[in-house]
């Protein structure tokens, strides 16, 4: 009892106020700076762009009961990979553009080592969010509907994801404006959908289901198939980031 006091008098002293300032001085800046860029490459409509994720994924789950279908993994797989794709895709196509209307990008281009203090860490922090919104969901699930390795699957859908994403972050780089941006992936989603049945079971499918395995293909041959998508797009992925940040250097074409 007389050691609680102790510890007590000394928290509540000058220094053991400013020691827990400094200890807590750290925390709330990091906790700003996620705020502020989030409010920034969700344009402020964060909660918005989740609440639509979130009954995306309960509307499909509502259409397969409907119908009589029970939840596979397959069909997790495709949930998750629509709700992940729908909170990455506006901040990754309209970031630059929401940086160039709020006349940020001066100062943006003041700060050394733009390129991975600013939007490299926003990317990083879109993924940081997008992974842990799967992360309850695939849980919820996976204690609702169907049994499954959670952890893996989520995993298994970043691989996508992050191609897509920095695929649509680097055309942004290139386009500086959303608008187009937008309807160029949107147009390339289209064509991807049209040429699915050539490339369904082929590595270089963009929408490859590690868990869509076809009747009369062993586990081998398919675990072999994925293992190859998985490279093409975590190569894929690393490609257009670096090139999406070698873009942002190019000062005058971003503010032209």
């Amino acid at each position: 009892m007389q050691q609680i006091q102790e510890n007590i008098l000394k928290m509540s002293s000058p220094k053991g106020v400013n020691a827990l300032n400094n200890w807590f001085s750290p925390i709330l800046n990091a906790f700003v700076m996620v705020k502020y860029n989030l409010k920034i490459v969700f344009g402020n409509r964060f909660i918005y762009f989740l609440i639509s994720a979130i009954v995306l994924s309960f509307l499909i789950i509502g259409i397969n009961l409907f119908n009589g279908e029970m939840l596979s993994e397959q069909g997790v797989y495709t949930i998750l990979l629509l709700t992940g794709a729908l909170l990455i895709f506006y901040p990754a196509s309209f970031g630059i553009q929401s940086d160039k209307d709020a006349r940020t990008m001066e100062i943006i281009f003041g700060i050394p080592d733009y390129r991975f203090r600013v939007w490299f860490m926003r990317l990083m922090l879109i993924y940081v969010l997008t992974f842990i919104v799967m992360l309850l969901l695939a849980y919820l699930i996976r204690y609702v509907f169907v049994s499954f390795a959670v952890f893996e699957m989520v995993l298994q859908v970043l691989f996508p994801l992050a191609f897509l994403g920095f695929l649509t972050f680097f055309l942004s780089t290139v386009l500086r404006s959303g608008n187009a941006t937008a309807a160029t992936i949107i147009i390339l989603g289209f064509i991807l959908m049209v040429l699915s049945d050539e490339i369904a079971q082929s590595m270089w499918n963009v929408f490859f289901n590690p868990y869509a395995i076809p009747s009369g293909t062993s586990e081998m041959v398919w675990s072999v198939l994925s293992s190859k998508n998985r490279i093409f797009l975590g190569s894929g992925a690393v490609v257009f980031l670096l090139a999406a940040l070698m873009n942002l250097q190019k000062r005058e074409k971003l503010l032209g």
